[in-house]
């Protein structure tokens, strides 16, 4: 059995890198669960070495295999990973994350609000897991929505995954602000695409307006139509289905309202402290843009609403909560108002029809 420690990436925000190592933990040990790996990590434990906090696990046999390595590298906190060679030696070895653009993408928004970027990817790695795409993490390209998008930190890092993303946002001013940003990053990026920005119209009424960028990482995938796709559309999130087809969406990942400095609102009730009004209205319209076996992943605020009223929602919308090693060891605390946790909750898969299950 070979040992292994991962060394955890540094991060901006001091709160979060207190809770980065037992993140880490539940997150490989999401991964472990999941069924992608060859060689599941056993043991997992934070350790620090030489006073460096460190993520260590065994894996047994030879080890961890290529596709193991290449699932692994995408840990929401991996910065360096090494086989450990008796008790005082850390081997290298490489790590090859899904990364098709500039890591700049995700880092150079900042704006009051914004949610951490490695917690977002940490989410989405949750809520990918849990899904019937979970195989194809490293090789299809997955759609991604949220449908409480802001400046669109999650519509990124879909992105860099190669994934399509669809975002919906309340906030004009925050569909405007994403647009520009993702317009003048693809320009001085040089890179090949399309952006335009239009109204949606249903019935002769305006309904929606829609920012919608084609691209590619270089100009002969964008010629050869090997290209990726984000839209983010102005409207409520509960009226989502109006511009969208249902089963739109291989995953939902969103980052609800706090509460705090943002709160949730609805079309029918306005501003609430509390998500829960806004989850009540919303989670219904969220699961028909659902695939079959498709997950939903929410974090929100447990000091204004708490966890079994978040998962009393997702279960009378038809939902079954994941509750597998490490999604019920996601809850930190954001600041002195916010007790971040994590919620992921998958649809049912399609039913197979009379003929398929005959053979």
């Amino acid at each position: 059995m070979l040992r292994y420690a991962l060394l955890l990436a540094p991060s901006a925000n001091r709160v979060y890198a207190d809770a980065a190592g037992r993140l880490a933990r539940a997150e490989l040990e999401i991964f472990a669960g999941s069924g992608v790996l060859d060689s599941p990590p056993v043991d997992p434990a934070t350790e620090r070495i030489c006073g460096v906090e460190y993520l260590t696990f065994a894996a047994a046999g030879d080890g961890l295999t290529a596709r193991d390595l290449a699932h692994l590298a995408n840990l929401s906190a991996a910065y360096a990973l090494f086989e450990r060679v008796g008790d005082d030696l850390l081997r290298p070895v490489p790590l090859h994350p899904l990364a098709r653009y500039d890591s700049d993408l995700i880092t150079i928004p900042k704006y009051a609000g914004k949610t951490n970027e490695q917690f977002t990817r940490l989410l989405l790695n949750a809520t990918v897991l849990a899904s019937a795409s979970a195989p194809g993490m490293l090789d299809r390209q997955l759609v991604v929505l949220d449908p409480l998008c802001g400046r669109g930190t999650t519509l990124n890092q879909a992105l860099m995954y190669g994934y399509d993303g669809i975002g919906v946002e309340h906030d004009g001013k925050d569909v405007d602000a994403y647009a520009a940003f993702l317009r003048t990053w693809l320009r001085r990026k040089r890179l090949k695409h399309t952006a335009e920005l239009v109204p949606v119209r249903k019935d002769r009424k305006l309904v929606a307006r829609r920012f919608e960028a084609v691209l590619a990482p270089s100009r002969d995938e964008h010629r050869a139509g090997a290209t990726q796709r984000v839209t983010v559309l102005h409207t409520d999130t509960t009226r989502s289905r109006e511009v969208l087809r249902p089963g739109s969406a291989d995953v939902i990942v969103t980052d609800a309202p706090y509460g705090v400095a943002h709160g949730a609102r609805t079309a029918e009730r306005g501003l609430s402290r509390s998500p829960l009004d806004l989850l009540v209205a919303a989670v219904p319209v969220w699961r028909a843009l659902l695939r079959p076996g498709g997950a939903l992943g929410l974090s929100w605020n447990t000091q204004v609403t708490p966890r079994a009223a978040a998962e009393a929602v997702l279960v009378e919308a038809g939902l079954r909560v994941v509750d597998g090693p490490g999604y019920r060891d996601l809850a930190h605390r954001v600041d002195q108002a916010i007790e971040r946790d994590v919620l992921v909750a998958v649809a049912p898969a399609a039913a197979a029809s009379p003929a398929a299950e005959s053979r």
